[in-house]
C-alpha cells in the first residue's frame, strides 16, 4: 500500500494515483494536512524538497 513520504501514513492507492507526482512520491495526505489544501501542501513540499 502506498504512504505519504511526509509522514508515512498509510494511503490508498486511488490517492496516490491522484496526488503522487511525476515521480510517485506523495507530499501530503488527509493525515497532515488540511483535506481541502493537500494539492497546495503538495505542491509547497515537492518544491521545498528540490532546493
Amino acid at each position: 500500500m502506498a504512504k505519504c513520504d511526509h509522514c508515512d501514513a498509510h494511503v490508498s492507492d486511488r490517492f496516490a494515483r491522484v496526488f503522487a507526482d511525476e515521480t510517485g512520491q506523495i507530499h501530503a495526505c488527509p493525515n497532515c494536512s488540511a483535506n481541502a489544501g493537500i494539492a497546495e501542501v503538495s505542491r509547497e513540499r515537492a518544491y521545498e524538497s528540490r532546493l
